[in-house]
């Protein structure tokens, strides 16, 4: 998360929009100006239509009125685009985030007017309860922003060559204009529609009036040849006249109109299989790859926004098409006439649609963990995209989850949108898998949200398929799923909906972990979309495994993968013994099995869990390391020592160890005393275990036969920040007498130096403990040691220790006691 502060330094970046300056008229700064603003507002006075736009560009993701008190700051610095994959880029959008909320509260605090001032306080919470997780988030909605806005002002003020331009081809943009047009146009219906009825009414009554008129006729009462008689007959003619063209009227004005319908039903259809079927797919896609560590613009809200409109506009429909049948019933339209009759068939058209849209607007907002232990808490969030629309709010139904098998998915697949019976999918126990939904008002938002949150549950126990061939637990795939009914429209229409989670690995021991994350990894890379659950391709490009690599890693550890790192990778991937650097390894297919099962050369793990564990180790002790460049980390043993001997002596580097899982190592170049020829050497690997006792970068500034980071770095240079401060003053324990101590790194191989004295502090380790470039590999890692230092006072003396000529430094406290050799 990144913290919410109100003090920020300013950055370098000094930009220039593209329109000549204007002064913004509400800034308190004459200085600033606010180029575009100024235009936005020109447009949105002239006319009705662009204020709309203007509306459909910005909402509760970012107010219109955060966009009028920052035109100038907005302008300034978020008129170019940064580049989210580079990590300076990166972070500098995520302080620009952090300095608009301060700008905000800035402007809040000056307001003197009570109503602008608590409007912009709230747009202030709004922002860090919905972007203190995902900065970036809010970064890429202003850019979005500011972006349909510019568009918006070339186009009217003829800038594009292309009518079409980018506004036209901004997805947002054009998913609200269509439904601005189909809102319009059901506007214009309902107008049409009641005058219509209101035709109707008058032939009701003309047809009322005719029927008296002919009774009064029919009755005898006027004699045929009398005056009287004849004028009611002209008069019962003429209302027989205009009952016969009002009627012809209606049937055209109905017809006419159950056109206009069919037209809107093809349009509502199109535009919400965009909606559904491209766009809210697209956000479950990349929900899906975000498990992978792929950054995730969640636009779920507005795509909330895009189904509450179609719920609208089908339910305005549908009454209006009611209507229409209301006004052909009271018609008395002849039966071989009726057959003609669209409207039940627009009727049936508009309940499918609806039908579709509620299903499919039942999603999973937040998904489960997809490595999920036995008897531990995880949490999930639902939400029903058109539940306030709808109405389902004033009854909120309760949700439920449960835990399916393969087989179970495939069953629901089949199954389609017929009633199912619930029992049948269920394949463990979860407790607390059961809440009822609640209505949430967020600032800014028409209609809030529905939706509910399991914190609690808990699967208590699993029920596992037979395995077949090499399967383990670790490969079978499980999925959440979740339940509910509910009905709207005063009972008309009742919805059984259920949403599956993504694919989920059920482990019960920490160390099936590595194992199931390679399973959810794969799945959630290279499943396709819409495929049968939970089938994955067995085999894939090792091009695509090396991106997915590099996305997880990045996500992980804060920088991605080199191609060189990704040479390296796919080397050990497919065990070639020699890397030849142009090799190109995009095509090779790589299996499954590669990957995750078979164990690489004289090793006893597989690739994924070399990887898995250099991941781990490098973003729980390394990771600030990695990010600044000084951990080489991919390299081989073979090309560090390529590298260190084109090197002069006390160069090292850190690698991460071929043998030892989860272990990095240090090789390091020196020179041999008795034959002055170059010796490289290689600490044994360290582990997690070693660097939680004492960290990497100590150990190294311990060693101080290592002095210049490979290629050309001064080791205090690069490394002097990750050191730990030790005091210099250590004063003894009033209590008990004792002296602190600390843990000091020492390689063995010679004598100590102690205040001129040398004894062997390893007497049973041999002298040279470096090893010649073409020894065994198990000969050619050097052990180190620890050993235990007291802290110094201001009296105390720094002696030198001297193992095998190199040296490490350790404290003693002196006390004015005489010196042992």
């Amino acid at each position: 998360m990144i913290p919410w502060q109100s003090n920020f330094y300013q950055t370098g970046y000094k930009r220039e929009y593209p329109y000549y300056p204007y002064e913004y008229p509400g800034s308190p700064d004459g200085s600033m100006t606010s180029v575009l603003w100024a235009k936005t507002q020109q447009l949105q006075a002239d006319s009705e239509e662009t204020f709309r736009q203007i509306q459909s560009i910005y909402g509760d993701h970012f107010p219109l009125e955060a966009r009028h008190h920052l035109a100038p700051w907005l302008e300034q610095h978020f008129s170019t685009e940064l580049d989210l994959t580079i990590p300076q880029h990166e972070e500098h959008a995520q302080r620009l985030v952090l300095e608009l909320v301060a700008q905000l509260e800035s402007k809040a605090m000056e307001m003197t007017d009570f109503l602008i001032k608590t409007k912009l306080e709230q747009i202030v919470e709004n922002f860090k309860q919905r972007y203190a997780h995902n900065p970036l988030t809010l970064y890429q909605i202003v850019q979005q922003c500011l972006a349909s806005e510019m568009n918006l002002v070339q186009r009217a003020e003829g800038l594009s060559l292309d009518a079409s331009g980018a506004m036209a081809n901004d997805t947002v943009y054009q998913i609200q204009q269509q439904l601005n047009l189909l809102k319009k146009s059901t506007q214009e219906c309902g107008v049409e529609i009641e005058k219509t009825r209101q035709m109707q009414e008058h032939h009701s009554i003309n047809f009322y009036k005719h029927h008296q008129i002919s009774v009064q006729l029919d009755n005898g009462q006027f004699h045929e040849q009398s005056q009287e008689y004849v004028k009611w007959k002209e008069w019962r003619d003429k209302v027989a006249t205009e009952l016969r063209q009002s009627f012809n009227n209606l049937k055209l004005q109905t017809s006419t109109l159950a056109n206009r319908h069919l037209d809107m039903i093809k349009q509502i259809k199109e535009l919400q299989y965009r909606v559904l079927d491209q766009e809210l797919n697209k956000w479950k896609r990349e929900q899906q790859l975000s498990g992978n560590g792929q950054p995730f613009s969640n636009n779920l809200d507005t795509i909330q926004k895009w189904c509450e409109d179609l719920a609208e506009i089908i339910w305005l429909n549908r009454q209006q098409i009611r209507q229409l049948e209301m006004i052909q019933e009271g018609l008395n339209i002849p039966s071989q006439e009726s057959s003609m009759n669209i409207l039940p068939e627009l009727s049936d058209g508009l309940n499918v649609l609806l039908d579709q849209l509620v299903k499919s607007s039942f999603v999973i907002e937040k998904q489960p963990p997809q490595v999920l232990k036995t008897n531990t808490r995880f949490s999930a969030t639902i939400r029903l995209l058109v539940g306030t629309k709808l109405n389902v709010h004033m009854s909120p139904p309760v949700v439920t989850a449960s835990i399916i098998s393969e087989s179970q998915a495939n069953s629901l697949l089949r199954a389609g949108h017929s009633k199912k019976n619930r029992s049948e999918y269920s394949s463990g126990d979860i407790v607390n898998n059961k809440q009822t939904m609640e209505y949430h008002q967020s600032f800014g938002q028409a209609t809030g949200q529905l939706s509910v949150s399991f914190r609690n549950m808990s699967l208590k126990k699993i029920k596992r398929a037979e395995k077949k061939g090499t399967e383990s637990v670790m490969d079978e795939k499980f999925a959440l799923l979740f339940w509910s009914e509910f009905s709207i429209g005063n009972g008309e229409f009742h919805y059984q909906v259920c949403a599956p989670s993504l694919p989920v690995v059920v482990i019960v021991h920490g160390n099936q972990e590595p194992h199931a994350w390679a399973t959810i990894l794969w799945d959630n890379a290279f499943a396709e979309w819409g495929r049968q659950p939970f089938v994955v391709p067995e085999k894939v490009p090792w091009l695509q495994v090396a991106n997915t690599l590099n996305t997880k890693f990045k996500a992980s550890c804060g920088r991605g993968l080199t191609d060189e790192n990704l040479k390296f990778l796919a080397g050990k991937a497919f065990s070639f013994r020699n890397l030849s650097y142009n090799t190109d390894y995009s095509n090779l297919m790589i299996t499954w099995s590669q990957f995750c099962k078979e164990p690489l050369p004289d090793r006893s793990f597989t690739f994924w869990e070399w990887f898995y564990a250099v991941m781990k180790l490098t973003k729980e002790d390394l990771r600030a390391m990695w990010m600044d460049g000084a951990l080489l980390g991919f390299v081989s043993r073979q090309q560090a020592e390529e590298y260190l001997q084109a090197s002069e002596p006390g160069t090292f580097l850190i690698r991460f160890s071929d043998s030892e899982l989860g272990g990095v190592t240090v090789a390091w170049m020196s020179v041999n005393e008795e034959n002055n020829q170059k010796e490289i050497s290689m600490l044994q690997p360290y582990t997690r275990k070693d660097l939680m006792i004492r960290t990497l970068a100590d150990r190294i500034h311990d060693c101080h036969q290592m002095t210049i980071l490979y290629p050309n770095h001064q080791k205090d240079q690069v490394m002097g920040k990750y050191y730990s401060s030790l005091p210099e003053v250590a004063p003894r324990n009033p209590r008990n007498g004792y002296v602190p101590h600390h843990l000091v790194n020492v390689i063995p191989g010679s004598g100590i130096q102690v205040g001129g004295c040398k004894e062997s502090s390893y007497p049973n380790t041999p002298n040279t403990s470096f090893y010649d470039p073409q020894s065994s590999p198990s000969a050619r890692n050097t052990p180190v040691s620890s050993v235990t230092a007291p802290l110094m006072d201001t009296q105390s003396g720094l002696d030198d220790l001297q193992v095998g000529g190199l040296v490490t430094q350790a404290v003693h406290q002196l006390n004015h006691e005489p010196q042992l050799c």
